[in-house]
């Protein structure tokens, strides 16, 4: 990896990603590959952050439209973010990465708690930042806390890795003339209500200017080459261009 666009960059990996071809729960040989993925960038001198989901152990959205209290719903979600996180971190230590979980709900037998001031200091110390628990408050999804905590620790960018390789303007799965776009204002994101991030998450990001590219983690390689600046998947940031 010789050419480096980005030197610190915020990773949102959603639970399911950790789950492979599982319904439900974690597949650590998943977790193991996406922990080599995000090492040989470490590797390379990137400093990486990590916001994770836990949609593959509880999802608080779907408890509360059954019923369940909102708010409690999206706590118990928040842990399960954290068991996705100290998974992750066990991936990336046995890959010799330093790795350091922050929790937005204090934990501390467990990881440490979100300070932003020695989040910035790990990265600055090639240690990977895990951020469990959300933003530690119900109703916001962990797409908004990865935009939260993109502009907090001074991110580049926000790698989105998903289970398709970018944004298109209709779903693809039941549209087979959906158009993916190359690239994407945030305006028009916001204004045609895209779901691959809620709108909080999209609205953080223009006000602080920050960058989001969408692309397929399922395609071995692809954080190294989003990293080093290749055109992959979906710039949200700049003009409206489709395929």
């Amino acid at each position: 990896m010789t050419s480096l666009k980005y030197k610190r960059v915020l990773l949102k990996l959603s639970g399911e990603a950790l789950m492979g071809e599982r319904t439900y729960g974690i597949d650590t040989q998943v977790v193991q590959d996406i922990a080599q993925q995000i090492a040989a960038v470490v590797q390379a001198g990137v400093e990486v952050a990590i916001v994770v989901g836990g949609g593959n152990i509880f999802r608080g959205v779907n408890a509360a439209a059954q019923g369940m209290d909102r708010a409690t719903a999206d706590y118990i979600g928040m842990i399960a973010t954290v068991m996705n996180a100290l998974t992750l971190q066990d991936a990336l230590e046995c890959n010799d990465i330093p790795t350091r979980v922050q929790t937005a709900i204090e934990m501390k037998e467990v990881a440490e708690p979100y300070i932003r001031r020695r989040a910035i200091r790990h990265l600055e110390n090639k240690r990977v930042v895990i951020f469990g628990a959300g933003s530690g408050n119900p109703f916001f999804t962990t797409d908004t806390t990865a935009a939260l905590r993109g502009a907090e620790i001074n991110a580049e960018i926000i790698f989105k890795a998903t289970r398709v390789d970018g944004i298109y303007d209709s779903d693809p799965k039941h549209n087979p003339d959906a158009r993916k776009f190359k690239t994407l204002t945030y305006d028009h994101a916001l204004s045609h209500d895209l779901k691959v991030m809620d709108a909080t998450a999209f609205a953080l990001c223009k006000e602080n200017n920050l960058p989001i590219i969408v692309f397929d983690l399922g395609v071995d390689g692809n954080i190294q080459r989003a990293v080093m600046g290749e055109s992959i998947g979906t710039y949200v940031g700049g003009s409206c261009h489709v395929d």
